[in-house]
């Protein structure tokens, strides 16, 4: 499964999905975010049971605010509608995987 481009006019559909959401908070001036990005995208690929979308806070401010993102990378991952876990940082993919888990 590919990576969705979240923004205002879709999040309402992420939010409401029967799936497991990983979300990637990231601007493209960020040079930890450009190390993240690769190895969400993996995840993505690998786990087509996982919805993956990612947040540019630069075009989306308003869902940065409503996530209270004040620092990039920021992964979160919800599940029905409710925010289960969340990271602040680079991290490498076991740890984002240990984020996904029940």
């Amino acid at each position: 499964m590919s990576v969705l481009n979240v923004t205002k006019s879709n999040f309402e559909e992420v939010k409401s999905s029967d799936k497991k959401v990983l979300l990637d908070f990231y601007a493209e001036w960020c040079g930890p975010c450009r190390m993240v990005s690769p190895i969400v995208d993996e995840i993505a690929n690998e786990n087509p049971d996982i919805l993956v979308g990612k947040i540019n806070v630069d075009q989306e401010p308003e869902l940065a605010a409503a996530f209270s993102v004040t620092s990039i990378p920021t992964l979160v991952v919800m599940k029905d509608g409710k925010i289960v876990n969340q990271s602040l940082g680079a991290r490498p993919k076991p740890q984002i995987l240990e984020l996904l888990k029940d």
